[in-house]
């Protein structure tokens, strides 16, 4: 199922955007490259902010951010409503990411991973279904700001 998917990546994560960004595109998704375009020094929340925002405003189905770790890139476009986004270092995180947390924001971190390694993870993020039930009862509480019961 072809995808419409905004991308983003501070200077760390700018070779393997491209990357991604290229196989995607093969792959018959749509993709808003939001940035950077080069390796020169950027501030990675400016680029999560950016594709977050698509993200919860519904302009794109998905985000994928690229930075060194994909830590920042997380911390920031978590900040905003309805954006779920997770930082997966492997299939199984990417695959559980989305069956029990219906994350619509995938980080990747370009100093961790190489280009085939992002893809298939990126593939597993993809294609995998949220599989709702009990689940859909802890992705509202993630937006919930309240504090929990205590149980």
């Amino acid at each position: 199922m072809a995808v419409r998917i905004a991308l983003g990546a501070d200077h760390a994560g700018f070779a393997l955007k491209q990357v991604l960004v290229e196989r995607l595109r093969s792959a018959g998704h749509e993709v808003v490259d939001l940035g950077t375009d080069s390796e020169e020094s950027v501030d990675y929340p400016v680029f999560a902010h950016a594709v977050a925002a698509q993200v919860a405003g519904g302009e794109v189905e998905r985000g994928l951010l690229v930075c060194g770790t994909g830590l920042g890139m997380c911390m920031a476009a978590n900040r905003h409503p309805g954006v779920r986004a997770a930082d997966c270092v492997t299939v199984a995180m990417a695959d559980m990411a989305r069956r029990h947390n219906d994350s619509n924001v995938l980080c990747l971190g370009a100093r961790l991973l190489d280009g085939d390694e992002a893809w298939t993870i990126l593939q597993a993020w993809l294609t995998t279904p949220f599989e709702g039930a009990r689940h859909e009862r802890r992705v509202a509480q993630i937006d919930d700001l309240a504090p929990a019961s205590g149980d």
